[in-house]
Order: structure tokens, then sequence, then C-alpha cells
């Protein structure tokens, strides 16, 4: 789940994100197609085609899986028309939850996402209800960037905002307004850095704090929404306590 990577220390989510591991290919699949479909299929003159090919590319997905999904979008091929949908609601204690999916079937995704909800102590809600709580930002994962001066001003050059320690040992994530992406991309990678998952995400301005029943509720319905096979993305503003964490990964 973006923006949440440390709740990973909590032991009964590594089955849920090995589950979303082994969707990658069919998710990425489904962003070429709605990207390619929507505007074009030249990367070089469609950004969000481009964002969806280096996805792909980040999840090993094979070339020619690449051009059969970008034939599909541009009419080149049958094939499910997905289109992009974004849910918005409360998480238990409050907690503003975003959920971009990728469906064919925009009202069965709505009811297994409005299931979950009430399943785990939220509320699904009207569209812009919580979107209002988090900003876009481009994030690009710098992967064994070595020291933090170097990658700080090699990024700041090619026009990003921000820079932040990754979750990883020698991991960095470059942050740009989103319109920048594809400026900042090509600089980092013309200066030799390597790159991993980079994405447009969501990022909250201000956070919940949730502790005891309600991050344990919190975290099973992200694990919920993670599952489902048209979920692409979920955000959430939870803080959840590191002595929390500690605890749940008991």
């Amino acid at each position: 789940m973006a923006g949440h990577n440390k709740w990973s220390k909590v032991k009964h989510r590594k089955a849920v994100v090995d589950k979303r591991r082994s969707k990658a290919w069919s998710m990425c699949s489904r962003a070429i197609i709605v990207a390619a479909r929507t505007g074009g299929p030249d990367p070089e003159f469609n950004v969000s085609l481009r964002q969806a090919i280096d996805e792909a590319r980040y999840y090993n997905m094979p070339n020619d899986n690449i051009e059969r999904a970008i034939k599909k979008g541009a009419g080149g091929g049958a094939g499910e028309d997905y289109e992009f949908v974004r849910y918005e609601g409360y998480g238990p204690g409050g907690v503003a939850v975003v959920i971009d999916a990728l469906t064919d079937n925009r009202t069965r995704t709505a009811g297994d996402v409005r299931l979950l909800f009430t399943k785990h102590s939220g509320k699904l809600g009207a569209t812009g209800c919580v979107s209002h709580q988090f900003e876009q930002k481009g994030r690009l994962t710098v992967i064994g960037g070595g020291d933090e001066d170097k990658v700080f001003e090699i990024a700041v050059g090619a026009g990003a905002d921000d820079v932040r320690k990754g979750d990883e040992p020698g991991h960095f994530d470059v942050l740009c307004v989103p319109t920048d992406f594809a400026r900042v991309r090509d600089g980092l990678l013309k200066a030799g850095l390597k790159l991993g998952e980079s994405a447009i995400e969501m990022f909250p301005t201000v956070m919940v704090t949730v502790a005891g029943e309600q991050a344990e509720e919190l975290i099973d319905l992200v694990d919920g929404l993670e599952e489902n096979d048209d979920v692409k993305k979920v955000y959430s503003n939870a803080d959840i306590p590191e002595s929390e964490l500690a605890r749940l990964a008991e």
C-alpha cells in the first residue's frame, strides 16, 4: 500500500503482499490498455502510457505482453474494456482512505469495496469526500543510490522538489510535481541512477493517529482492498505508532 510500507512489519501482511505481486502483471496490463486507449499508443507523447510501461518493466513484465496490451488499448486487438475508477471513504478512527481501481465492471467493484468498508468498521463515501486531504506527487525510487547528498544534487538538478530516505537501505524516494515526472525521471536515468517502482501517487497532507483495535481493523480493511483483483493502489492518512506495529508483529 502506497505510503505505508512500514506496515509490512506486521507479519500477517506477507501473504497479502505476495498476492499483490502475483497480480502485478494483470494490473500493469490493464493500466497500459487504459493509457493507450485514452492517450494513444506512443509513449513519447503519452506520459500515462510511459509510466504504465515503466511500472510493467519494474515488475519484469515481458515486452510481448506490453506490446499486446498497447495494441488492445489502441484498438489493435480484442480485449476487456477497462476504466479507471477512484473510490473514497472513511476507515476506523475516521482515517481517510482512497482506492484507485482498474475495472471492466463498475458495479461489481463498487459492491466489493463497499462490503469491505462495512465489514471493517468503515464507510464508503461520495467522490471528493476525503481526496482533499491528499495531494498528488510523483515518487521515483532510486535503488542503491549510495550517497544521499549526491542523489539530492542530481534530483534537484533534474527538477525534483525533495529527496527522502526510502524503506530499504540505500534507497531514496525522489518527489516532484506530477507535471515534472517525466523530466525528473529522464534526468535521474541520464545521471546513471537505477530506478525502482515509480509512479504518481497520493500523499496525505494531514495524518490521523490510530492504535489498538482501530489499527488492527484498518490494516484488515487495507489488506482486503489490496487483495481485490480490481484494486490497483490504496492510500490512507493513517499514522500507526511504531509501538503498535511492534505489538501487531508479535
